[in-house]
């Protein structure tokens, strides 16, 4: 049987102490109650009376104005039943589109047809000899450099190879003149460029000292690095006559 008692009055907490404690703890002891509900009364009087004070003036307020002032109907609806203004409404904006220019689809008649006008201009180029000065792109020693006739390049190792010997560069990704730049995929073909250089010095790189020190450890350790190192001269950058 379920009991709903209603206290009303600011005198009356100590009834709602002592009932609390009651049914709480349900304790025997007689005078367990009265010390009860005085320790619960000092403990909870700020709450109660927040309560007790919010109950009296703010509820009944709350009601009338839910009273005198409408609530409007809400409908939930599916994402399915909202749509999206048409793009023709929305204004372009730096999200709406990427900053470059958009790419347009080339026939693929249009995009051979042009092909064959750039290979056969580079043929006709490559044929007379009039492409300047050429540059290459080069791997060698596990990095890659952009030379030119006479430059010298420095490789911090030594090579199978004696002052004075002259080697040639087989791994070219590129090379390139004036008006044109052959890219490999990912090297070029032997056959059609060709790059040599002359070993003009192997020697050593200046000392480098790498110390380690713990402070108040007598932890000291000292070492001294010396780095190999080659020096290239870059004699040609050839190209063939015409493309195959």
């Amino acid at each position: 049987m379920n009991t709903i008692i209603i206290f009303r009055g600011q005198n009356a907490l100590e009834a709602a102490y002592c009932f609390w404690g009651c049914t709480y703890f349900r304790s025997t002891d007689l005078a367990f109650y009265p010390k009860m509900a005085v320790a619960l009364k000092a403990a909870c009087r700020g709450p109660f009376r927040v309560c007790w004070n919010f109950g009296r003036a703010g509820f009944p307020s709350l009601l009338q104005t839910q009273r005198e002032i409408p609530l409007p109907l809400v409908r939930c609806q599916g994402s399915q039943s909202i749509k999206s203004p048409p793009r023709s409404c929305v204004p372009p904006t730096s999200l709406s589109r990427p900053p470059w220019p958009e790419v347009s689809i080339i026939d693929p008649v249009e995009e051979a047809k042009q092909h064959q006008d750039v290979v056969s201009k580079v043929s006709n180029i490559l044929a007379e000899g009039k492409y300047g000065r050429l540059f290459a792109v080069v791997h060698f020693a596990s990095r890659q450099w952009k030379v030119t006739n006479e430059d010298l390049i420095l490789i911090e190792n030594h090579i199978d190879a004696e002052c004075g010997d002259r080697i040639r560069l087989e791994k070219v990704l590129l090379v390139g003149g004036e008006d044109f730049t052959l890219i490999g995929r990912p090297l070029l073909g032997r056959n059609l460029v060709r790059v040599e250089a002359t070993v003009i010095e192997k020697t050593e790189s200046w000392p480098q000292v790498h110390m380690r020190f713990w402070k108040r450890h007598r932890y000291q350790r000292k070492r001294i690095i010396v780095q190999p190192q080659t020096v290239l001269r870059i004699n040609t950058v050839e190209v063939a006559s015409g493309l195959c």
